[in-house]
C-alpha cells in the first residue's frame, strides 16, 4: 500500500513539473493586396502622341505617363491668351479715361472690366482643355498595365494604365465573429503570408474592424495594413491572421 502511494505521488510530481502547452492560434485565411491600386484613364478622347513611361518604370506622384495630340490645344490657348491682354489693356485705358474726366461713363467702365472678366476665365478654360490631354500620375508606384502606344486612338474614361505601389499592403480576411470579440483598431497582429511553400511572417496593425457582421455567415470583415517597402510579399498571395 505505501509503495503504490508513493508511486502515485512521483507520477503527480512528474505532471506538475511538466511545462504547460503553449496557447494555440487560430488562423483565419485571407488575401492580400496593395493599399495603392489604381486604373487611370483620359478625360478626353484623342490620339496618343508620345508615351514618357513603359511597363515596370517606376513613377513619382505627378510625373506625365503619356500625352494626346495637342496642337489645336496650344493654338487656343495662345489665341485665348491674346484676348485676355486685348481686354485688360481696354479695360485699364478706359478706367483711367474714367478717373481723370467725365468723358467716360460708369456702365462703360464696367462693361469692359466684364469682358475682360470673361476672357480671362475663358483663357483659363483653354488651359484647363490642354492639361487633360496628359495623363499624370496621381501617386507614387509601378507602371504594370500600359495598354496604348503612340498613334494609337484613346477614348474617353477608358482604362488605359494601372499603377501599383506595393510598398504598404493590406491583408483582408473575414474571420469568425467569436475570434474578433478581442480585436481593435490600431492593434498589431502577426500575418503569415504563403509564398511558394515559404511563409513569410510579417506584423501589421488593424486599420479596419467591420461594425457589423454577416448573418449568414457569422463573418466580420478585418483589415491589416503591413509594411512591404522590402518588397518580400507579392501582392495577391493568399495568407493567415494568427490570433492567439
Amino acid at each position: 500500500m505505501m509503495k503504490r502511494l508513493h508511486a502515485l505521488a512521483v507520477l503527480l510530481a512528474l505532471s506538475l513539473a511538466r511545462p504547460l502547452p503553449a496557447a494555440d492560434k487560430k488562423a483565419c485565411a485571407g488575401i492580400t493586396e496593395p493599399v495603392f491600386d489604381v486604373s487611370l484613364s483620359m478625360a478626353v478622347p484623342g490620339i496618343v502622341a508620345s508615351r514618357r513611361v513603359k511597363e515596370g518604370d517606376f513613377v513619382r506622384a505627378g510625373d506625365v505617363i503619356l500625352e494626346l495630340d495637342q496642337r489645336l490645344e496650344e493654338l487656343e490657348v495662345d489665341r485665348r491668351r491674346a484676348v485676355v491682354d486685348n481686354r485688360k489693356a481696354d479695360w485699364e485705358s478706359t478706367k483711367t479715361v474714367f478717373e481723370k474726366s467725365s468723358s467716360v461713363s460708369r456702365d462703360e467702365l464696367l462693361k469692359k472690366e466684364a469682358d475682360y472678366k470673361v476672357a480671362e476665365t475663358e483663357y483659363q478654360m483653354a488651359v484647363e482643355q490642354l492639361r487633360r490631354r496628359e495623363l499624370i500620375a496621381p501617386g507614387a508606384g509601378v507602371i504594370t498595365e500600359l495598354h496604348v502606344r503612340a498613334g494609337e486612338a484613346c477614348t474617353a474614361y477608358q482604362p488605359i494604365v494601372r499603377l501599383v505601389d506595393t510598398r504598404r499592403c493590406f491583408f483582408i480576411s473575414d474571420i469568425d465573429a467569436n475570434l474578433s470579440a478581442g480585436l481593435k483598431t490600431g492593434q498589431t497582429v502577426e500575418l503569415e503570408i504563403d509564398d511558394a511553400g515559404t511563409p513569410v511572417k510579417v506584423s501589421g496593425s488593424i486599420v479596419f474592424l467591420s461594425p457589423v457582421v454577416d448573418s449568414a455567415s457569422g463573418l466580420q470583415k478585418v483589415k491589416v495594413v503591413f509594411d512591404n517597402t522590402d518588397g518580400q510579399v507579392r501582392p495577391g498571395l493568399a495568407g493567415k491572421l494568427l490570433l492567439k
